[in-house]
């Protein structure tokens, strides 16, 4: 006697198990220690990229390898040590990252077939690692998701491309899906608006002004097609729009600029040194181009660019947090994820 198994039980029975989905968290990169020889290898590393540094040809070696090289890594890493994470031995870009994807990995815990890791492009853990700890976790397709709202050819290129080279050297390759830059989706405006409004609630001023500083590049850049400075000011607009804001209330800078050639202007530190001789006294700077907190937003704006505004007439001086693992950062990166994770989950 035989038995009948209805059909969509027998197609129940048979379903196979969703494949797994490994969804990879990548920002820029630190140094693995806050000293010379730590720096020296991250600069080396970073400033060998032809995405960063487009002529890597003799005269460009010959400055690297001679001067930046040798002189640049102890200045910085004294940079590095006035906002170095001391408990965890690590920069605070790290800890952050960290904690977003163990954060990421909670809030999606209910597909139990994605795994979240975390990567650098420059230093460790290396987007190479973490691509192979994936696959050897048997997962046959791969989100990468470069962590910058703005998309450049100097960071969110040079990550696919790292990826890419990644996946050239594998047999078994995993499906490839990388995230789009996320510089005026409604949800990273929201959330940016709503930090900015809960921190200025918590200080003691208000300020006249709010800079809004994004890390600059080469003007050259911008002149060849990246659509990095549009997607800046698409930004900018935004989040003037959302918080009611005039373009003399909320001013667009770019920092971190380095060497001799033009970056994009208005320089962030050239602005705020204008802003204190012309008499203003309070100023709030926010950096929308970091999804964390590092160098450039601790160091460089919370330390040296108060310095500059106060040492030129300026009183009260803040520097916003970037969103980093809050309930509002998270909820963007979440959001993200999922949209572009359609279709395997």
């Amino acid at each position: 006697m035989s038995t009948v198994i209805p059909f969509e039980s027998a197609k129940s029975a048979a379903a196979p198990k969703p494949e797994r989905v490994g969804v990879l968290l990548v920002n820029l990169g630190t140094p693995d220690t806050a000293d010379a020889a730590g720096v020296r290898v991250y600069l080396k590393e970073f400033l060998s990229d032809p995405r960063v540094i487009e002529d890597q040809g003799l005269l460009w070696k010959l400055i690297l390898n001679g001067i930046i090289l040798r002189v640049r890594p102890a200045r910085k890493a004294r940079d590095y040590l006035k906002i170095w994470n001391t408990e965890k031995n690590e920069s605070p870009l790290k800890t952050i990252t960290r904690s977003q994807a163990d954060k990421l990995a909670e809030a999606i815990a209910d597909h139990d077939h994605v795994v979240v890791d975390w990567a650098m492009r420059y230093g460790n853990p290396s987007i190479k690692q973490r691509i192979e700890a994936l696959a050897a976790q048997g997962c046959g397709r791969l989100l990468v998701v470069p962590l910058y709202p703005q998309y450049s050819a100097a960071t969110s290129a040079t990550v696919c491309d790292e990826a890419f080279r990644v996946l050239a050297g594998m047999r078994a390759q995993p499906i490839l899906r990388v995230t789009p830059p996320y510089y005026d989706d409604p949800d990273y405006i929201e959330a940016l608006a709503v930090s900015i409004n809960a921190h200025l609630a918590t200080l003691p001023f208000h300020p006249e002004i709010i800079v809004a500083s994004f890390h600059g590049m080469p003007k050259e850049y911008v002149d060849k097609g990246d659509p990095y400075q549009a997607q800046c000011i698409a930004t900018t607009n935004a989040l003037r729009k959302r918080l009611g804001l005039d373009a003399n209330r909320l001013i667009l800078t770019f920092q971190s600029r380095f060497g001799k050639a033009e970056w994009l202007q208005p320089y962030t530190d050239k602005t705020v040194e204008k802003l204190a001789k012309d008499g203003v006294r309070r100023i709030a700077v926010v950096t929308p181009g970091f999804s964390a907190d590092c160098l450039e937003t601790l160091e460089e704006i919370a330390q040296e660019n108060a310095e500059i505004f106060r040492h030129n007439g300026g009183e009260q001086f803040a520097a916003i947090p970037c969103l980093n693992d809050s309930d509002g950062g998270m909820d963007v990166i979440r959001q993200l994820v999922l949209r572009e994770l359609q279709g395997w989950i």
